[in-house]
């Protein structure tokens, strides 16, 4: 028996790291680390207060309830729970679904609702289904790092819509729009977090909401609404979603991750009836279908326990947070800096002095022991240098202050470094530093 080895097609060029690197189809060049992911293996060791990651904190879900509901789960369904299930979902639950969006003024059928691992998934399923190579989607500046990776992916190019404290900025919008079709290019979505933006805290303003959607439905252009956080507001009822006003022209992202358990991987898309069954094909040919356990499971806390009570008392311990970071910026940030206090969500957006680069500083500021992730990573265009994002809802109050306090500490350093030196003073890389390690996980 001849064992010589069958010569092999193409032979092998590319890196001595990777040998496959002349292989990868084009698009592989948009897929690369974000810079939260970098920073992960360093915000979770316990003497580093991060700043950094979105993660929501779980500690306060009643775990003894959840495991009830699981068990009894697996005892009355385990043969349908541990099974295949729908590529569309679970059913029950896409009518739970219907219920928690009644919340925010929407209106619709569990028909149209698309289960999917985690609203992420939709994103890129979204992307998927509508973006070509050179197709135009349109963000806020900044923009939520998962979205722009998935945008990047698949080729699109990002064009940026400033804002301000009252959001988007609509005036912006119409000008970008005009600007890209004048250059021959095609806009397939507007990709929008209207409320307590993820990096920037800020809420998309009601007398702007008619008229995004007014623009966009004049120009013929999609909406992807990707609310996560619009039951997290720390004042009154929760805000009115775009898709409350505009069926046909908006599809809406929602999550469990940030009221329930990111871990569950369970998200959905609402979208009109024809894109829901490209939706439902793009899923089967991605995962099959959405896990049924995790389904089953978000359908049984929902139908088990008093959801909405928990989601108050979330609300409560975020706000609680958010005063504490309001608090200790306010004792601690050199004058010079600038912040927006968020009435929702997660995270506070950071301005710096003038001349102060966050990516750069974010060594020192990991040897202080403290982490944040440095503006440039919401922003397609390399921008965003001059500010940084902060996320409140992990840490303690405590932790909290205790990291903004050494934050201020690396920032004063720094201007002093640059009132010395000038624009030209020295930036140390992370080359052996104390307190960095390779990447690791994700985080939001």
């Amino acid at each position: 028996m001849d064992n010589t080895p069958a010569p092999r097609d193409t032979p092998r060029s590319g890196t001595r790291l990777d040998s496959y690197v002349d292989r990868y189809a084009a698009r592989t060049a948009g897929m690369t680390a974000s810079e939260i992911r970098a920073l992960f293996a360093v915000a979770s060791r316990p003497e580093v207060v991060s700043l950094a990651g979105g993660m929501p904190n779980i500690s306060g879900l009643p775990l003894d309830v959840v495991g009830n509901a699981i068990g009894d789960l697996i005892a009355a369904n385990g043969p349908v729970a541990l099974q295949y299930g729908s590529g569309q979902g679970d059913p029950r639950l896409r009518e739970q679904i219907c219920e928690v969006m009644r919340l925010e003024g929407i209106d619709a059928h569990p028909d149209d609702v698309v289960v999917t691992v985690g609203s992420q998934q939709a994103v890129d399923l979204v992307t998927r289904i509508f973006c070509d190579p050179g197709d135009v989607v349109l963000c806020e500046a900044p923009s939520y790092v998962g979205a722009l990776g998935v945008f990047k992916s698949f080729q699109c190019d990002v064009v940026h819509i400033e804002m301000d404290a009252d959001g988007l900025v609509p005036e912006a919008l119409e000008q970008a729009i005009t600007t890209v079709r004048a250059a021959g290019k095609t806009i397939k979505f507007l990709y929008t977090i209207p409320n307590f933006h993820n990096p920037a805290g800020i809420t998309l303003a009601p007398e702007r909401r008619p008229q995004v959607l007014e623009i966009c439905r004049r120009h013929d252009i999609l909406v992807l609404e990707d609310n996560p956080y619009g039951l997290l507001g720390f004042d009154g009822d929760p805000k009115r979603a775009l898709r409350a006003d505009e069926a046909e022209g908006v599809i809406y992202l929602g999550s469990f991750s940030k009221t329930f358990s990111p871990g569950m991987r369970v998200g959905w898309a609402l979208a009109p009836h024809a894109v829901r069954e490209k939706l439902v094909l793009a899923q089967e040919s991605a995962t099959l279908c959405p896990p049924s356990f995790s389904q089953m499971a978000v359908s049984a806390y929902l139908t088990t326990h008093d959801w909405q009570g928990q989601i108050k008392q979330m609300r409560e311990m975020y706000r609680e947070r958010r005063d504490a970071m309001m608090d200790a910026l306010r004792d601690y940030m050199p004058a010079s800096c600038a912040w927006n206090e968020p009435d929702g969500g997660f995270f506070v957006w950071v301005t710096l002095p003038p001349g102060i680069d966050a990516k750069a500083m974010l060594p020192r500021a990991v040897t202080a022991r403290v982490a944040y992730v440095p503006g440039t990573a919401f922003f397609a265009d390399g921008f965003g240098s001059g500010s940084m994002r902060l996320s409140f809802c992990y840490p303690t109050p405590e932790r909290i202050r205790e990291g903004v306090r050494r934050l201020a500490g690396v920032l004063e350093a720094e201007m002093e470094l640059r009132e010395t030196f000038g624009a030209g003073a020295p930036t140390r890389g992370l080359e052996g530093r104390s307190g960095y390690d390779a990447p690791s996980s994700d985080l939001s």
